[in-house]
């Protein structure tokens, strides 16, 4: 009977899904294309290819680099019912289509609030007041001053996989799972600033705001901001994106995106959190008797699977590489299981190195296919014995109302065409 039970509700979330996600068929479809190329036989071995009879493009021809014509699929894409507009948007990070832990600059999630504010650096001011012993400002050239820490860390929004709160929504990885992103954040901690600025004994609370026209805000503990929050001024190497916080960020590590706030502008320090907009309305989690979870800032250990997924079909029977990621907020992924069998039987899958604290971490695992349907499911454990709970285990808590932190262990459905569809297990 359970069993039963277990496939009526399979098949009624994959109509809800079909139905609920028909307009991101073309998407699928589209990131696979470059495998719908025709092959040119005049290519392949014995045969010495065109390509090796021609002079390539010069140097010259993309003076910044950019991916190859044969990757053009490989974007960040937005959802139009959850883009209120082009200035108050949410655009997802193609983790299916990424290789390693780094996301290049050009594919990392963005979410505005106000549209991308373009600041000339050399009008950049960074004001530091209230519970100080010296209010101060800072250029950009005087914060490149001070020691510079390099770090790779994850941004994942606390709304990431929040539509699936209800059930199975959309029929993609990106869609999913995208607002996320890891790279290499380049700045100065904010312990090393403060040093300058010095603090009085009453200064429990920050309050960060943004310089874009939405006016972000958000209170951080005093503990946390002398912990591992930094000002980043560049990442993967190169200065911040525009769409990233250009010319200075706030870092905070391991905590919800919404905290990270962008073009930053002020901090003014206090004795108390401000409650803000972003912490009081928005940025809660409403639980069933009416009351909100307040202050939820850690992001959980969470995973996925990244190919096979919607977007990424299995092409033929045999022996295929299963890949994910996964991160954690509390520190670094001790052990990543993975399942083929919907959470029956799990086995562990191999990390890659590097390994870092609140950084996102790859797994693989190698698998044989032959044509059967599988429940793909990936479940992560951090360095704190924190392990990722299925949507039974979050909802018998918080209930259905909620659209942060949903952390929850994903299904793939694997079907007998290979095909990839996203499914809720009841």
């Amino acid at each position: 009977m359970k069993k039963n039970k277990k496939n009526q509700s399979l098949k009624l979330n994959r109509r809800e899904l079909l139905v609920g996600s028909a307009s991101l068929g073309a998407m699928a479809a589209a990131s696979n294309s470059v495998f719908a190329k025709e092959v040119s036989s005049k290519n392949l071995p014995p045969n010495v290819p065109e390509w090796t009879g021609e002079l390539g493009d010069g140097v010259d021809v993309n003076p910044y680099g950019m991916p190859s014509q044969f990757e053009e699929n490989v974007i960040r894409r937005n959802v139009e019912w959850l883009t209120a507009s082009s200035q108050s948007s949410v655009n997802f990070t193609p983790i299916q289509d990424l290789e390693g832990i780094v996301t290049p600059n050009g594919l990392c999630f963005e979410r505005h609030h106000g549209g991308v504010s373009i600041i000339n650096p050399k009008d950049y001011r960074l004001m530091i007041n209230g519970l100080v012993d010296r209010e101060m400002i800072f250029t950009l050239d005087d914060l490149k001053r001070f020691p510079q820490t390099n770090k790779f860390y994850f941004l994942e929004c606390a709304a990431n996989g929040g539509m699936e709160w209800k059930g199975s929504q959309l029929n993609g990885c990106q869609y999913t799972f995208g607002m996320v992103h890891n790279v290499q954040y380049t700045g100065v901690k904010l312990s090393d600033l403060i040093q300058e600025t010095g603090l009085k004994p009453k200064a429990k609370w920050v309050l960060a705001e943004g310089s874009d026209s939405s006016g972000m805000t958000r209170s951080i503990p005093i503990e946390k901001l002398l912990d591992d929050c930094m000002i980043a001024w560049a990442m993967n190497g190169e200065a911040l994106r525009s769409e990233q916080g250009y010319p200075a960020r706030l870092v905070v590590p391991g905590w919800e995106g919404n905290m990270w706030v962008k073009w930053l502008r002020r901090l003014e320090f206090g004795d108390m959190p401000y409650m803000t907009r972003e912490e009081t309305s928005k940025y809660t989690d409403l639980l069933p008797e009416g009351n909100a979870r307040m202050f939820t800032w850690v992001m959980d250990a969470k995973s996925v699977v990244t190919s096979p997924s919607p977007e990424k079909p299995i092409l033929n029977k045999g022996v295929h590489q299963l890949k994910g990621l996964a991160w954690s907020g509390r520190g670094k992924i001790s052990r990543v299981d993975v399942s083929l069998d919907g959470g029956k039987n799990w086995k562990t899958a191999k990390l890659h190195d590097p390994v870092l604290s609140k950084s996102v971490a790859r797994f693989t695992f190698p698998f044989e296919w032959n044509g059967e349907e599988l429940l793909i499911q990936s479940r992560a454990i951090d360095e704190t014995n924190y392990i990722q709970p299925t949507i039974q285990e979050l909802q018998k808590i918080r209930g259905v109302n909620s659209i942060y932190h949903n952390n929850s262990i994903a299904t793939w459905l694997v079907n007998s065409d290979g095909k990839v569809d996203n499914v809720r297990l009841g």
